[in-house]
């Protein structure tokens, strides 16, 4: 199978949404590293130049294949996250 790289930006924030932004999907890690080094002078990106972050991914391959489960937090927080269900046979 063939590897790709996904490459995101993200900043967190203690008073706002949080920044997620997907830039774009590339050949090599490279290529990531040069996008990176085009965007760091850029408008957002100069404010917080380590929210860059890329990872391998291979095509064709499915994720979260066992499903999801959400988790909810106390209401105050108002916040909830996914993890990958965990098989009835494995609890």
């Amino acid at each position: 199978m063939n590897t790709v790289y996904n490459l995101w930006y993200t900043r967190e924030y203690e008073d706002r949404k949080d920044t997620l932004l997907h830039i774009g999907i590339y050949a090599t890690a490279k290529d990531c590293e040069e996008v990176i080094e085009k965007l760091s002078d850029k408008p957002g990106f100069r404010d917080y130049p380590e929210g860059f972050s890329f990872e391998a991914v291979t095509l064709g391959s499915t994720g979260w294949q066992e499903g999801f489960v959400t988790v909810y937090y106390p209401a105050k927080e108002r916040e909830a996250e996914d993890f990958p269900a965990v098989p009835e046979g494995d609890k």
